[in-house]
């Protein structure tokens, strides 16, 4: 199924502006991460979270006035789901069973019965620290194979723009996180496994989009030996972009329905994939094919295969 049959876009003649537009977006992004942070889960920062069953619906300021004299230092809450259901994150540690007991303790003076803990987690400070540093990682590691894999595949001057193109994507959806956070009621965008998670799909969304686009790059190099580099980028782009559209727009119907609809231990991941789509979708044009090019007029070289 073909969305555009005889599509005719100068992409390339307009990188310069959309590098641009990437750096504005990058640059704000790490000012926001910069002065503004990026908020920890638990996985990362340490610390005990509980999740609680009421027996009727409570509303999040009745359950903090609740909390606030049961000892638990600084606290956290968040919806689970339902108007019943709650996260209560605390960065303090105890033995065993002490700090969901306590938090218990202190529910059920309110409701003398009925309080169920559905789920209870503890992470120590150290072992977060070493799971930020296995996510790091994890994710440079992913860079580096993919930049080994491209090279491979086609040549190292596509392997430089593609890796170019998901360190873009990393920043600016990092960025955007940073950003978003808090902003937005109900929205969860605390930096846990499964954001990592997001991220590892994301750069593997995005390759695959640069991929495709590299190939017809590299069958329309064969088939026109003696044409241009610029206009057959064009081409290639032009010619794949009712496939990346239709690929595209079904998978961010997909994470939308997970954002709106889902519960919040998914809707970080669902945002995190949602902008990793879009700015994937627009680096494998104006980041990946566009630095190709740039990097093979610097080094006026011809591109063979």
């Amino acid at each position: 199924m073909r969305i555009f049959k005889e599509l005719d876009i100068n992409f390339m003649g307009m990188r310069k502006t959309f590098y641009l537009i990437s750096g504005a977006l990058i640059f704000a992004g790490i000012l926001s991460i910069l002065f503004k942070g990026v908020e920890f889960g638990l996985d990362f920062k340490g610390g005990t979270e509980v999740v609680v069953r009421f027996p009727r619906a409570v509303e999040i300021g009745e359950l903090r006035g609740m909390i606030r004299g049961g000892d638990l230092g600084s606290v956290e809450i968040k919806s689970f789901g339902s108007d019943t259901d709650y996260i209560i994150r605390t960065e303090k540690k105890g033995v065993g069973s002490t700090i969901s007991d306590n938090i218990k303790a202190t529910l059920e003076k309110a409701f003398p019965a009925g309080i169920e803990i559905l789920q209870e987690n503890r992470v120590e400070a150290k072992i977060g620290a070493e799971i930020r540093r296995d996510a790091v990682i994890a994710i440079f590691i992913a860079l580096i194979g993919i930049l080994v894999y491209i090279g491979f595949r086609f040549k190292f001057i596509f392997a430089i723009g593609a890796v170019a193109a998901l360190f873009h994507d990393v920043l600016l959806t990092l960025g955007l996180i940073s950003l978003f956070t808090g902003l937005i009621p109900g929205l969860n965008l605390e930096f846990d496994q499964t954001m990592v998670a997001a991220f590892l799909t994301l750069v593997g969304y995005s390759i695959n989009d640069t991929v495709i686009v590299f190939d017809r790059v590299r069958e329309n190099l064969k088939l026109f030996k003696s044409a241009a580099f610029e206009p057959l980028l064009n081409k290639s782009i032009n010619t794949t972009m009712s496939r990346t559209i239709l690929t595209s727009g079904t998978t961010m119907i997909t994470m939308l329905a997970l954002l709106f609809f889902g519960g919040e231990p998914t809707r970080g991941f669902a945002f995190a994939m949602t902008i990793g789509i879009i700015t994937g979708t627009y680096s494998s044009i104006f980041v990946a094919s566009a630095l190709t090019l740039d990097w093979s007029i610097a080094r006026k070289a011809k591109i063979t295969f």
